[in-house]
C-alpha cells in the first residue's frame, strides 16, 4: 500500500490507496482522521478496509484522504478528487459541516456523494444539488419517531430539550419538537450549548425550572455526555433521553456511573446479539461487528456502520450503472446516481433501505433499537 504526500494542501495527509493500482472505478473517501472528529473519522477510515474491492466484475479503488476536521481541506480535496482522481463517487466527509461545505462541488461535478453525516440537512430539502448526495445512516425523523413512541408509552407529557448549536442540534429540534407537539407533549424548555463547552450549568438550571417529565439531549458521542452528567448532578429525576449521536461507547465511559438511566434510540448496531433474529439485518450487523473486532480489536462505533453500508449500496449499484456506461465517464456518474436512487430493500448493517427521489436516506423503523444503560454497557430496552 503506497503512502504519499498531498502537495499544495497543508497538514492533510493521503492515508492510502487500495490495490490494484488500475482499478476501474475509482471511489474517493474523505474522513476526519485527526482533528476534533476524528472519533468520528477513524472508524468509518478502519471500515474501508472491509469494502469490496470487487464489484460485478470490476475492480474498485478506494483512494482515502484525511482531511484533519478542517472544513476548507474538505472543499480543496474535493476538488482535488473531481479534478485529479476523477472519481466515480465520494464516500465522505465525516463531519457534518465539512459535507455541507463540499455539497456544491459534488453536485457541479454530477458526482454521487455517499455521506455518513449526522445532519439530515444534507439530503433535505431535496433540490437540484442534494439529488447527487445520498446519506449513510437513518434519517433524523426515524429515530425521532422512535423517541416519540417512547416517551408517549412513559406518560410524558412535558420535555426539555437540549441540543448541540451546530446542524446536528438545529436539525434535531426542527424534526422532533412537532412530533413531540402532534404526540400530546409541551416542550418546557429549549437550550443550546457547544461542542467545546466543559459546562451546562446554566442551560441545567433552565432545563430543571419548569420541572419536564423528560429531557432530551441532541448531541454527540463525548459531548453528549456532559449534559447527562450534570442534569444527574443537579437531581434531576426525570427520564434523560438521547439520539443516536449518544449510541457510542465513548458517551458511556465520559458520563461513567451518571449514563445509568439514560434512553437511547439508535440503530442495532448498538446490541445486535441481543435483538430478536426477527430483526432482518441482524446477521450483516453481526458480521459487520465480528470482522471488524478481528481486525481492530474493538467493537465498531455507528460511525462505521455509515461507511459500510455506504460501501454495501455501491456495491449494489456499481452493477447496475455499468450496464449502461464505463466507469470514469460522466455517463456513468449519472447512472451511479440513478442506480443509487433506484436502492430498493436492501439489508445493511443499520437495517433496511429504500431510496426514492424525496427521501436520500431510506432507512426505515426495521433497524431501530431502544436501549438504556446498565452498569457501563448498552441493554436492549423490550417493553
Amino acid at each position: 500500500m503506497k503512502i504519499k504526500t498531498i502537495t499544495g494542501i497543508a497538514s492533510a495527509l493521503l492515508l492510502a490507496t487500495s490495490l490494484p493500482a488500475l482499478a476501474q472505478v475509482k471511489v474517493g473517501v474523505m474522513v476526519s482522521a485527526t482533528g476534533t472528529t476524528a472519533f468520528v473519522g477513524i472508524p468509518q477510515k478502519n471500515t474501508v478496509a472491509m469494502l469490496p474491492k470487487k464489484v460485478g466484475g470490476l475492480d474498485v479503488e478506494y483512494i482515502v484522504y484525511d482531511d484533519a476536521s478542517d472544513p476548507t481541506q474538505s472543499v480543496q480535496l474535493t476538488k482535488k478528487f473531481l479534478t485529479e482522481h476523477k472519481i466515480d463517487a465520494l464516500l465522505g466527509p465525516s463531519g457534518s459541516p465539512n459535507a455541507m461545505g463540499v455539497l456544491q462541488f459534488m453536485a457541479e461535478g454530477q458526482t454521487p456523494m455517499l455521506a455518513p453525516v449526522g445532519t439530515t440537512a444534507i439530503v433535505e430539502p431535496m433540490d437540484d444539488k442534494k439529488r447527487w448526495v445520498f446519506r449513510t445512516h437513518p434519517s433524523d425523523s426515524v429515530i425521532a419517531q422512535g423517541i416519540v413512541e417512547a416517551m408517549v408509552k412513559r406518560g410524558v407529557k412535558t420535555v426539555g430539550f437540549i441540543g448541540r448549536a451546530d446542524p446536528y442540534g438545529e436539525n434535531w429540534h426542527r424534526t422532533f419538537v412537532p412530533m413531540a407537539e402532534k404526540a400530546g407533549m409541551k416542550i418546557v424548555a429549549d437550550e443550546r450549548y457547544n461542542q467545546k463547552d466543559t459546562s451546562v450549568t446554566g442551560q441545567v438550571v433552565k432545563l430543571m425550572a419548569p420541572k419536564p417529565d423528560a429531557i432530551l439531549v441532541a448531541g454527540v458521542a463525548a459531548d453528549a455526555a456532559m449534559p447527562q452528567s450534570q442534569l444527574v448532578e443537579a437531581g434531576y429525576k426525570g427520564t434523560v433521553y438521547h439520539t443516536h449521536g449518544s449510541a457510542t461507547p465513548a458517551f458511556i465511559k465520559i458520563a461513567g456511573a451518571k449514563a445509568n438511566g439514560a434512553l437511547i434510540v439508535g440503530p442495532l448496531l448498538i446490541v445486535p446479539e441481543q435483538v430478536p433474529d426477527s430483526f432482518p439485518s441482524k446477521k450483516i450487523t453481526l458480521d459487520y461487528v465480528t470482522s471488524y473486532e478481528k481486525q481492530f480489536g474493538a467493537r465498531p462505533p455507528i460511525f462505521g456502520a455509515g461507511t459500510y453500508d455506504a460501501g454495501m449500496m455501491l456495491a449494489h449499484a456499481i452493477p447496475e450503472a455499468a450496464k449502461k456506461a464505463k466507469p470514469g465517464t460522466a455517463e456513468f456518474r449519472a447512472a451511479l446516481r440513478e442506480a443509487l436512487e433506484a436502492t430498493k430493500e436492501l439489508v445493511v448493517s443499520q437495517g433496511v433501505i429504500s431510496i426514492t427521489p424525496q427521501d436520500h436516506s431510506g432507512f426505515d423503523a426495521r433497524g431501530r433499537v431502544l436501549v438504556t444503560v446498565k452498569d457501563g454497557k448498552f441493554e436492549l430496552v423490550k417493553d
